[in-house]
C-alpha cells in the first residue's frame, strides 16, 4: 500500500511535486471518509484510509483524529457542485452569476458555522506545525469561482482574470463571515450589501484597461 506521502525516494520529485501529491492524498481520504458517509454509516479512520489507499499512519499525518476528518469531509459534501449550481443559469454575465454562488455558498456557511469555525481552528493549528508541507485544508471556493467566470473569461485581460478569481476568494467563506459578523458586527443583510457592492466593484476593476 502506497504511503502516500510522496516520499518514496522516486527521483525527479521536487517540493512543487511533493506538495501537490500531499494535496492529492488530503482529498483522497476526504473523498474516501464522504463516500463512506453517504452510505450512512460512521466509519473508522481504518476503513478511510483503506478506501483511500493509503496507511493509517498516513492518515494521521494529515488529520489530528478521525472527528477531524469526519467534520471535513461532511462539510465536502455540503458544498455545491459547480456543474450543479449553474446548470439552469441562462446568465453570462459574470455579476450575475457570483451573486448566485454568493448566495448558496452563504446559506452554506450560515447552515454549517460551528463545524466551519472548527474545521479554521484546527487549519490555524496545522499550520504552527512543523510539517508545513501537509495542506491544513481543501481549496473549494476557487472551482466555484473559475465556473462563475467561465462564460464571460474571454472578456477580461488574461493578466487580470486571475487577480479577480483570487480577490473574489477573499470575500466568500467563514473568514469572510467572521469579519463581517464578529469585527464589524453587521447582519446578515448588511454582509449581503457589502459583498454585491464588492462584487461588482473587482468585476468592474478587472474589466478596466491597465492604465
Amino acid at each position: 500500500m502506497a504511503d502516500g506521502n510522496g516520499e518514496d525516494g522516486s527521483a525527479g520529485i521536487g517540493g512543487a511535486g511533493r506538495r501537490n501529491q500531499k494535496r492529492r492524498t488530503r482529498k483522497d481520504l476526504l473523498r474516501a471518509a464522504a463516500r463512506l458517509l453517504r452510505d450512512g454509516d460512521r466509519p473508522s479512520l481504518e476503513q478511510v484510509a483503506e478506501q483511500a489507499l493509503v496507511s493509517r499512519a498516513t492518515a494521521y499525518r494529515y488529520f489530528p483524529n478521525l472527528d477531524a476528518l469526519l467534520l471535513e469531509a461532511a462539510l465536502d459534501i455540503a458544498v455545491p457542485d459547480a456543474e450543479a449550481l449553474f446548470a439552469d443559469a441562462d446568465a453570462t454575465d459574470p455579476v450575475a452569476r457570483l451573486e448566485r454562488l454568493d448566495d448558496v455558498l452563504h446559506a452554506m456557511v450560515r447552515d454549517h458555522e460551528p463545524q466551519l469555525r472548527l474545521m479554521l481552528a484546527l487549519s490555524l493549528q496545522r499550520g504552527l506545525s512543523d510539517d508545513a508541507d501537509v495542506p491544513a485544508r481543501q481549496n473549494r471556493r476557487t472551482p466555484l469561482i473559475e465556473a462563475a467566470l467561465l462564460p464571460a473569461a474571454g472578456t477580461f485581460d488574461p493578466a487580470q482574470l486571475p487577480l479577480l478569481r483570487d480577490a473574489l476568494a477573499l470575500l466568500v467563506g467563514i473568514e469572510a463571515r467572521i469579519v463581517f459578523e464578529d469585527v464589524l458586527q453587521l447582519d446578515d443583510a448588511a454582509a449581503a450589501a457589502v459583498r454585491r457592492w464588492v462584487i461588482g466593484a473587482l468585476v468592474d476593476a478587472a474589466r478596466r484597461p491597465p492604465a
